[in-house]
């Protein structure tokens, strides 16, 4: 059997125990309040992940736009546009759609909960933020978008395997 993975070096998604290789991945922290964006970033630290800031919803879809990460924690309550708006317009584009974001915020409503996901989030944390818990959605949401990517090059692979011909 060939291997799939012959020509990429080291594969970010190769399975170290249960753990997958987070290490190289980015993730945009989205929070109109310094201290806030300050908390996440000494909380995340020690992921490895590059860690970058956006103090707004149009600075988050900026960022977005410079460079796609591979996790977004998302703020709800900022002023112009409000994390929902953020996420529905990333979750609503087919570039952007498949960046799993996670909502952080200080409503704890039911109805918020129900908003963020119809809204398109695939998370949602309540501040105070748990560092503990932080951290396992964050390695939690980064290994299955890994283990996504990972899958899309493997079909990708099979079927160019399989429509370049038997020959043999």
């Amino acid at each position: 059997m060939a291997n799939l993975d012959a020509n990429t070096s080291p594969d970010p998604t190769a399975v170290k125990g249960v753990q997958l290789d987070i290490s190289g991945c980015n993730v945009l922290l989205v929070d109109d309040h310094p201290q806030n964006l300050e908390l996440l970033v000494a909380y995340l630290e020690d992921l490895g992940c590059e860690i970058r800031t956006a103090a707004d919803g149009q600075g988050a879809l900026d960022a977005v736009a410079a460079r796609r990460p591979d996790l977004i924690l998302l703020d709800v309550m900022m002023p112009k546009m409000s994390g929902f708006q953020v996420c529905a317009r990333l979750k609503r584009e087919p570039g952007t759609a498949d960046i799993p974001i996670v909502m952080v915020t200080a409503l704890n409503e039911v109805a918020d909960v129900e908003r963020a996901r119809d809204c398109g989030a695939n998370d949602f944390i309540t501040k105070p933020v748990n560092k503990a818990e932080l951290l396992m959605r964050v390695r939690s949401q980064l290994q299955v978008a890994l283990l996504q990517e990972k899958q899309q090059r493997l079909l990708a692979e099979l079927r160019r395997m399989s429509s370049g011909g038997s020959g043999g």
